[in-house]
């Protein structure tokens, strides 16, 4: 039987994540969601199981809200640079979930890398 869309997500979602766990020493997650209609990035501690920063196209400043495009991603993914800044936050690990790494979702950390944040 086939697996449906919604599991093989789940699974791939859950691979990034345990593969982060194995190597990340002590830095910050930078998680994305993508949905049909908005993107949204987090930067997450998890150690202490806090958000530190986040960024997202439902923020009237950016007015980009309801659009889910490439030039909104670069919009939020330079945001989440600067706020990850005045954080105190230089380098984080790239959270895709079962996303795959390509269009907005590449938007996001190509723009984050270009706004100073190691990833």
């Amino acid at each position: 039987m086939a697996n449906s869309k919604r599991k093989l997500f789940q699974k791939r979602r859950l691979r990034v994540r345990n593969k982060l766990r194995k190597v990340n020493a002590g830095r910050v997650r930078l998680s994305v969601h993508r949905s049909n209609k908005n993107i949204s990035v987090q930067l997450i501690d998890d150690v202490q199981g806090v958000t530190l920063a986040s960024a997202s196209t439902l923020e009237k400043d950016f007015g980009v809200v309801g659009k889910n495009n490439i030039e909104a991603a670069t919009k939020i993914g330079t945001a989440i640079a600067e706020r990850a800044k005045k954080a105190g936050i230089s380098e984080a690990y790239f959270d895709r979930g079962g996303f795959l790494f390509h269009g907005r979702v590449k938007a996001v950390a190509e723009a984050a890398r270009e706004g100073g944040l190691k990833i």
